[in-house]
């Protein structure tokens, strides 16, 4: 049966040429299938009974109709163009490669948690900043210094937002299915060989480096990550809310504060190590800043930590509750950043800063009140814009004197 319809399909006329005319072509395309109509319907009249030989001359008809009127739009727009016929492998195969390579980078980028990514790169930069004494600080030196640390430790923030999910796959089924393993575009597999390259990769750059405070860094911040997240006895530390915040304090508020300063301080400008006062205040603010991150990241994850029962704040105490916390962290650290920018004995920077941390608590406070605590779209919205902030501090931080 098969290579009868072969055969009868075959016999369907192609225009000779372009020049044949576009009428002359769908004429005889129509005559043709007329005829191959008459030849299928004796055939299968005389091998089928009556009700089964509509149903497939239909299904047969109508696959033939939709492939034609592809076909014949692809013809029409290559005669009336003046172009040669192409097959549509051709036509189609460089845009085909273009969305591949789209929805791999899409893909990984969300993987890697940009928010936590950029909060990383901007962190280790401002720091770096604090160990410039004067204008000639910044040369090529201070770049390399930079981007040694900023790449070694971007690294080591995909493996472990990578470990993360790789353990949460199921948790974020419900709190977050557009990520990559919990939507199944990336296998276990896969997830397993970026996380292990990624790690190996940080720990290998920051050996050829030959800077303790950031192979340090990488370390303790390996330690931590792995302990947060993997499902081994007395580890999996994300299950306790009080441990998972320290978790979280100890790696943003001191790990990229005190050692990618040394990391620039003693290594990069070979200079002995001293704890300047804005070197005290990040670390300071950046310690309230964290416990906001830690309790604020699990408000709009409530339902997905009920079910696979993950103790956090905001199951214990309730979104609200929880919610309007960090929200009076925040405003309490804004309110000390203003008093130690007016204290400062620079004119410019007690400008600078007690206005930037005044206007970046009312704009806060103002959020706040218009967020919709019954909305998990509303609440995740509000964490990224805490993000915000937290890269708006950074901006801050190297102009506190």
């Amino acid at each position: 049966m098969v290579v009868m319809e072969s055969l009868l399909l075959g016999s369907f006329p192609k225009p000779s040429s372009v020049t044949s005319g576009v009428t002359r072509s769908i004429a005889s395309v129509r005559v043709a299938r007329c005829r191959t109509w008459n030849v299928l319907e004796r055939y299968y009249v005389a091998k089928f009974p009556l009700p089964r030989m509509n149903h497939h001359l239909r299904c047969s008809v109508e696959r033939s109709n939709i492939y034609q009127r592809k076909k014949g739009a692809h013809f029409l727009v290559y005669t009336a163009s003046g172009q040669p016929l192409e097959s549509e492998s051709d036509a189609y195969s460089p845009k085909i490669t273009s969305n591949s390579v789209l929805n791999a980078l899409d893909a990984f980028y969300r993987f890697s948690r940009p928010h936590t990514v950029i909060g990383t790169a901007l962190s280790i930069l401002s720091v770096s900043l604090l160990a410039v004494e004067k204008l000639s600080d910044l040369s090529p030196l201070f770049l390399t210094g930079v981007l040694e640390a900023v790449v070694a430790a971007l690294m080591m923030n995909v493996y472990i937002v990578g470990l993360n999910q790789l353990t949460d796959i199921e948790i974020d089924k419900v709190n977050k299915p557009y990520l990559p393993l919990a939507s199944g575009e990336y296998s276990k597999g896969i997830g397993v060989m970026i996380v292990a390259s990624f790690s190996i990769m940080s720990f290998w750059l920051g050996w050829v480096v030959g800077s303790w405070p950031l192979f340090w860094a990488l370390f303790v911040s390996f330690v931590l990550g792995t302990a947060y997240s993997i499902n081994l006895p007395l580890l999996r530390w994300k299950r306790f809310a009080f441990v998972a915040a320290m978790c979280i304090l100890v790696v943003r508020a001191v790990i990229v504060q005190l050692a990618f300063y040394l990391h620039m301080q003693t290594h990069v400008y070979r200079r002995p190590t001293v704890f300047s006062r804005p070197l005290i205040f990040a670390t300071a603010f950046m310690c309230l800043f964290s416990v906001v991150i830690a309790l604020f990241k699990d408000i709009p994850d409530i339902e997905g930590d009920k079910i696979f029962g993950i103790r956090s704040f905001t199951v214990r105490l309730g979104q609200e509750r929880v919610f309007w916390t960090c929200i009076s962290l925040l405003e309490i650290a804004y309110g000390v950043a203003i008093l130690v920018g007016a204290a400062s004995s620079h004119t410019w920077s007690k400008c600078i800063t007690v206005l930037g941390h005044a206007i970046l608590a009312s704009i806060l406070w103002n959020r706040a009140k218009a967020v919709d605590l019954k909305s998990k779209a509303a609440i995740t919205s509000c964490y990224m814009f805490i993000w915000k902030l937290f890269y708006a501090e950074y901006l801050l931080i190297p102009l506190v004197r």
